[in-house]
């Protein structure tokens, strides 16, 4: 029994003796024993580039890597700005950045998964940048088309330039928010915008995944009659697991009754619930599915529900694939989208944009009420070569009861038109049509601050064969017609002033009462004839946001008006686009 026991005492001295060596061995090594288990095959690697807010490389800027998984990690950045930390095991990680003059500057909760190979790029700032609460950007291109892959965990712009390196831009703000107050004539018949209006624009970031945003819009007579026309939208998404981006939003609209004198009850009211999910599949696809239902409340009760979807493979950094189907028309005027927009809207009028993308659109005969039913499909190659950007899209579309824009002061006795009790326009119903067509976009980036863009499109439009005839009988003489329409467009900023603006000219083949194309969401979207949209910063260092001043102008020159009689004997138009003048002031936080 004695010599049992003594041969295990002996036997757990030697294993403990054994243990000991191997640990002095492995510490004799001067390795940390975790690094002896990281192989080629489930290493991470977090690396990027430093830069000041004016884009230019940081040499020597101290990066520390800290995470659970291992002691902090220190590098220094090259000449370029650039910094690799390698052999990270998978785990959660923080970046920390420091360099004399800058703040410092702190990424958190970067995931690294076996074998990842993240580009984090960090922008240091001043302490009098940071004061001015300025929103900073990259120095990259802002002409952002078809070259985007939006990753749905940290909602990041991931893009690859044309030497190859890998650029991520996102915003750091919990909180951003911003407020327009504009004023002048609309343009788009009934359910425009009023004479003067208020917007805003307020969105949080909620629990690191998720997004909550309220934007809305309220209108009111410069007259002072006190017509309100008001929609209010909130908005919720969320982020899971890298893939999925889930959005529901909620939206209540009001708009003024289409002749107030002699229909006081006849205001439209709409509540609406939209659902879409973006779907982001490794590095090539990426899908967006969603639907809205609306239920209105106007000369009766209408339902309608209006499912829309996409599909983009991206072939190479340079090709993209496109896949669009929808059920309705895009606001005119969508190239009035300028590209520093402080809340990723970069249209001149945010809020009144909802307004006009929400409201159903509208149109009665013999006071009965339609809904304006419509669906795209689409197929599209974009392929970026050096500074050019070109697309070809192939596209079929069928719009049942569409709405036609008109220009003159009607009112709504005869029950075949909505007067707009802001604008002077009205809305009239033309005929059932489907066509099919192409598209063949260029792109080319002149200077660095300036684009030029060429669109041309062929398909169907609505025309009206005899004009001057009763507007009650024009019906019968509107028919789809085989048209082409050329756009150029100019896009750029003054560097010294910071303007930036927007001009377009887009010329139709023949008279039209509605675009070739309805449907182009491209970059080389132009409305009808031309348009010019200013964008002015005010400098304003006494705010902690900035101050803009806006002005946006459609058809200048008023063409394209086709007359009809109305009723009483005075000549009215049809027309694409009825001319208007907007313009305001915009403070963004």
């Amino acid at each position: 029994m004695e010599d049992v026991i003594g041969e295990e005492v002996k036997g757990g001295m030697l294993r403990r003796l054994g243990f000991i060596v191997v640990v002095a061995m492995v510490v004799g090594t001067g390795v940390p024993a975790w690094c002896g288990t990281v192989s080629g095959s489930i290493a991470g690697e977090i690396s990027g580039y430093v830069r000041d807010a004016g884009g230019a490389p940081q040499m020597g800027a101290v990066v520390e890597v800290l995470g659970s998984a291992a002691q902090a990690l220190k590098v220094f950045t090259d000449d370029r700005g650039f910094y690799s930390v390698a052999r990270l095991l998978p785990g959660t990680y923080s970046v920390k950045v420091s360099a004399p003059s800058f703040l410092p500057s702190l990424r958190e909760k970067i995931g690294v998964r076996a074998g990842a190979r993240l580009m984090v790029n960090i922008t240091l700032t001043t302490l009098f940048e940071a004061i001015q609460l300025v929103p900073v950007r990259n120095t990259v291109d802002d002409d952002d088309w078809k070259w985007t892959l939006r990753s749905v965990a940290n909602r990041p712009i991931l893009r690859v330039l044309a030497d190859g390196t890998t650029v991520v831009e996102s915003g750091d703000h919990d909180l951003k928010g911003s407020v327009s107050f504009l004023a002048g004539s609309p343009e788009q018949g009934f359910g425009s915008s009023s004479d003067m209006t208020a917007g805003f624009v307020m969105e949080r970031s909620l629990l690191s995944t998720g997004t909550l945003r309220l934007n809305g819009n309220v209108g009111y007579e410069s007259d002072g009659q006190g017509i309100p026309s008001a929609v209010l939208r909130t908005t919720y998404t969320n982020r899971f697991n890298g893939m999925f981006e889930p959005s529901m939003a909620i939206t209540a609209l009001k708009l003024s009754p289409q002749d107030p004198n002699n229909s006081p009850g006849g205001s439209l009211q709409a509540l609406s619930v939209t659902s879409s999910d973006r779907i982001v599949l490794g590095d090539k696809v990426e899908l967006k599915l969603g639907s809205e239902l609306q239920t209105i409340q106007f000369m009766g009760h209408v339902n309608a529900f209006k499912p829309f979807g996409s599909a983009d493979l991206h072939l190479s950094p340079n090709t993209v694939v496109e896949y669009q189907y929808a059920t309705s028309i895009p606001r005119a005027g969508l190239e009035d989208r300028l590209a520093d927009g402080l809340m990723g809207d970069n249209s001149l009028d945010s809020a009144s944009a909802d307004l006009s993308e929400t409201a159903p659109r509208m149109s009665i005969t013999g006071f009965s009420p339609a809904v304006e039913k419509a669906h795209h499909q689409e197929v599209s190659i974009s392929r970026r070569v050096g500074k050019n950007n070109m697309q070809v899209a192939f596209y079929a579309d069928s719009i049942a009861d569409p709405v036609l824009t008109g220009v003159g002061e009607m009112t709504g006795e005869s029950g075949d038109v909505l007067p707009d009790v802001y604008s002077g326009t009205f809305s009239y119903q033309g005929s059932n049509y489907s066509t099919n067509g192409m598209r063949v976009v260029l792109q080319r980036k002149l200077l660095s601050d300036l684009t030029a863009t060429l669109d041309y499109a062929y398909g169907d439009a609505l025309d009206l064969s005899r004009p001057d005839v009763q507007l009650q009988d024009a019906r019968n003489w509107i028919h789809a017609e085989r048209r082409q329409a050329v756009a150029a467009k100019f896009s750029g900023a003054i560097p010294k002033s910071k303007t930036r603006w927007i001009a377009s000219y887009r010329y139709t083949g023949g008279r039209m009462l509605t675009p070739v194309d309805e449907f182009n969401t491209s970059a080389g979207a132009a409305g009808p004839y031309l348009n010019l949209c200013i964008r002015q910063p005010i400098p304003a260092n006494f705010l902690a946001g900035h101050m803009e001043v806006l002005v946006d102008v459609r058809n200048l020159l008023a063409q394209g008006y086709v007359p009809v009689m109305a009723q009483d004997g005075q000549t009215v138009y049809l027309v694409q686009s009825a001319r208007s003048v907007r313009g305001g002031v915009a403070f963004s936080f």
